[in-house]
């Protein structure tokens, strides 16, 4: 069983899994790499001066693998429902078990329907600052939770506040990731 099950492989589902696995959670991507990111050139991300949106993508997969994310390239997810432990994701040949869901699968939002996720007037998922949906541990991110607003720096922003929240309810106190050069050393060795 992982700890953290996210539904979409975009800037959103693969911030929440680097931020998750990084810190010690167990965390599956599923993926079908439908992202809006394959018609993107970023010069709107901090940090990328310019950038192809599918070259970013390559980037942060190769990131959040790094990490060691169990990522489910191509496969889909069918179902997702609510289980006395956490969620039950279904693909066309298996099933996964976690405590934390996040769905992160653009402005689809037929999962988090089927779910049972309260939406908007805007028919929008209906989240709280953290992501955190009307479902305890279940978290929807990105275009999902926006009408016609579909950016990946915020959507990434989006998948980061999901995680957070997750591991704050996992350490029972406010979690903070913050990295410093002596952390990098230690995970990469000095820099020169």
């Amino acid at each position: 069983m992982t700890d953290v099950l996210i539904v979409g492989g975009g800037p959103a589902g693969l911030s929440a899994a680097l931020f998750a696995q990084k810190n010690g959670l167990e965390t599956t991507v599923f993926d079908t790499d439908g992202t809006w990111m394959h018609k993107a050139h970023l010069f709107n991300y901090l940090g990328v001066g310019s950038q192809d949106g599918s070259a970013f993508m390559e980037t942060a997969r190769t990131q959040v693998d790094s990490f060691g994310v169990n990522r489910k390239q191509g496969t889909e997810v069918t179902d997702v429902h609510q289980t006395d432990s956490g969620f039950e994701v279904a693909t066309e040949d298996e099933t996964y078990e976690a405590p934390y869901l996040v769905l992160a699968t653009g402005a689809n939002r037929d999962l988090a329907a089927s779910l049972g996720c309260e939406m908007t007037a805007e028919d929008v998922v209906d989240v709280d600052v953290t992501m955190e949906t009307s479902v305890d541990d279940a978290y929807a991110t990105g275009g999902m939770v926006r009408a016609e607003e579909w950016q990946a720096v915020i959507s990434a922003g989006d998948g980061a506040a999901a995680a957070l929240n997750i591991l704050t309810k996992e350490e029972g106190e406010h979690f903070h990731d913050f990295d410093t050069p002596a952390d990098a050393d230690a995970m990469f060795g000095p820099g020169e």
